[in-house]
């Protein structure tokens, strides 16, 4: 690559030099939306395109949700590449989902030329100012000789720690400047172990408690670290949660699964988490959809309740909740140490963990919609019917509670979703995964408003030859979650939250890929099975019934509350 003879680098031009940066830093896939701030960098790319997979999406937000959907799926950072000015604005949300979702991730944008900085040139943006909430670090490369050594930097800040997002922004003429400097490769660091006394000092408040539970969450996870973690939990029989979109991080047909905390937790889940006197946040920041809107504990520390609260960044332990004890660690690091303590003789809490898993199976059984499709049945037969290596990807929305209530994602299989809460994740999110691992099934779980605002990244799959994934479209033609919130606050004043759909199935024909719908409960699994041996990316739209529009109230029942909230007296 950089070798000019006799230990000499080689003179190369800014543009090649980041690309092969990129291999230097073992890249095996880049997601773009090509633009002509980096041509230099895409001619680059051309020289390692045997090293690295170039993906050309159609939208940057898509391209940079696939880059994230592949740090969630490897641990290792994703890359998007995107142009400057509206590209990078646009791949802002998947910046945003990165962050608040802890996945590594490099953003590289083109940038103005340097010389027209602050002129409002076209396209012009300050990305320091522009990322600075969004992003673990920003930079800009102003000399083409330190390109290795900052883009070396920006894949160490983008894995250390919280994992997270950095953007690196580099000029037309930096990528046309000749310089002559070495590759660097990746860092060796040994991960951050806990503390010798913290594993003890956890035995010792668990040993105490009565009612504990365990709740997972974070990123970087390994398929050793999530063994070893679940050989711990499951020893000292403890109740397990996961957190917000964090189903792949347990086993939820293990008799210790006991639920999600997040935006739809199920109540009787929620009144036992207050209840506990020990909560083991183990990967999760203990945030607003884990804590159910800071209502969990007390906000000081001073509750009966005790927490536990493992992560790799020491400057989160305490930011919202004060633990009795913080432990600074690696995730995998920690699950190993956990593991390696013998587990408690006589846990005491047997019958609690059993009372808690109980809830879980009575919060997952199907009760009687009406209509000819009951979801909750239908997404049952079809968790029997799914490979166990399934890939899951989840876009935003009130169909997302469906699959999380009444489905159970197991031990192989991954779950990727965004914990911000974006529309538009789903479906790119499923490409890039079917792109990053072709030989796994991958299923996307979307809403009628999500599909439409990334469903074009499915000529992404087309255009790279991915024998899939298989799109289940949820359609009940409104933005749900909103109408939910309307009907609450004001019943029956329907406004802006309609909205008319295509014919999903032919709008996938029309790339040549395999469409079908699904009305009726028993024709779910056919159409999904269907749909994965067609080897082609594939939409399965499902027509709900609209006035369901929870999986525990219809429009009618919320009206209903809602006038029964007006009419009580002030004060009652």
């Amino acid at each position: 690559m950089a070798d000019g003879g006799a230990g000499a680098p080689e003179a190369r031009i800014g543009g090649h030099i980041l690309a092969d940066a990129l291999v230097a830093q073992g890249v095996t896939h880049a997601f773009c939306v090509p633009g002509e701030s980096y041509l230099d960098m895409l001619d680059g790319l051309y020289n390692q395109r045997n090293r690295i997979q170039l993906v050309t999406c159609r939208f940057e937000a898509g391209a940079v949700h696939m880059a994230e959907a592949y740090g969630k799926l490897t641990g290792e950072p994703g890359v998007a590449i995107v142009t400057r000015g509206p590209g990078a604005c646009h791949a802002a949300i998947g910046v945003h989902v990165a962050f608040q979702d802890s996945t590594p991730l490099v953003l590289i944008v083109g940038q103005i030329p340097f010389e027209e900085t602050d002129r409002e040139s076209f396209q012009e943006v300050d990305y320091r100012r522009m990322f600075a909430p969004l992003a673990k670090w920003v930079t800009q490369i102003d000399d083409a000789a330190r390109i290795p050594e900052l883009m070396a930097h920006a894949f160490d800040v983008a894995r250390s720690g919280r994992p997270g997002p950095v953007v690196v922004a580099i000029s037309e003429e930096m990528q046309r400047a000749t310089a002559r400097v070495p590759d660097i490769a990746p860092a060796a660091i040994l991960p951050p172990h806990p503390a010798p006394e913290a594993i003890e000092r956890m035995m010792a408040l668990l040993a105490a408690a009565e009612r504990p539970l365990a709740v997972l969450g974070g990123s970087r996870w390994s398929a050793e670290g999530k063994a070893a973690i679940r050989d711990f939990l499951v020893a000292n029989d403890i109740p397990v949660a996961v957190g917000f979109r964090r189903q792949g991080l347990f086993d939820g047909t293990h008799p210790n699964f006991v639920g999600d905390l997040g935006v739809g937790a199920d109540a009787g889940l929620v009144a036992k988490a207050k209840a506990a006197d020990l909560f083991l946040a183990i990967g999760t920041r203990i945030g607003e959809t884990v804590s159910q809107g800071y209502t969990l504990f007390d906000m000081a520390g001073r509750g009966a309740m005790k927490i536990v609260h493992v992560y790799p960044e020491q400057a989160e332990i305490g930011r919202v909740y004060r633990p009795a004890l913080g432990i600074t660690a690696d995730l995998n690091a920690f699950a190993l140490a956990a593991r390696a303590t013998g587990p408690l003789e006589r846990p005491r809490w047997s019958g609690w963990r059993a009372e808690l898993r109980s809830l879980r199976e009575a919060q997952a059984t199907a009760p009687s919609y009406e209509g000819p499709l009951n979801l909750a049945t239908a997404l049952q037969s079809l968790e029997r019917a799914l490979p166990e290596n399934t890939v899951f990807t989840t876009d935003a929305g009130n169909f997302a509670t469906w699959p999380t209530r009444f489905m159970h994602v197991g031990e192989r299989q991954d779950f990727l979703g965004p914990t911000n809460g974006a529309m538009g994740y789903g479906v790119p999110a499923a490409i890039g995964a079917k792109i990053v691992q072709s030989e796994r099934p991958v299923i996307a779980f979307v809403g009628d408003g999500g599909m439409l605002m990334t469903g074009q990244e499915i000529a992404t799959a087309f255009h790279h030859g991915a024998a899939g994934p298989v799109i289940l479209v949820f359609n009940n033609a409104m933005y749900g979650t909103i109408r939910m919130h309307q009907e609450r606050t004001y019943p029956g004043r329907v406004s802006g939250t309609g909205i008319t759909n295509p014919d999903f199935a032919r709008f996938i024909e029309s790339f040549g890929g395999h469409g079908e719908i699904v009305e009726r409960t028993e024709d779910l699994v056919p159409a999904v099975q269907r749909a994965l041996a067609s080897g082609r990316p594939a939409v399965v739209e499902v027509r709900t019934n609209p006035d369901q529009v929870t999986n525990r109230a219809t429009i009618a029942e919320l009206r209903a509350q809602a006038e029964r909230a007006a009419a009580k007296p002030v004060g009652a």
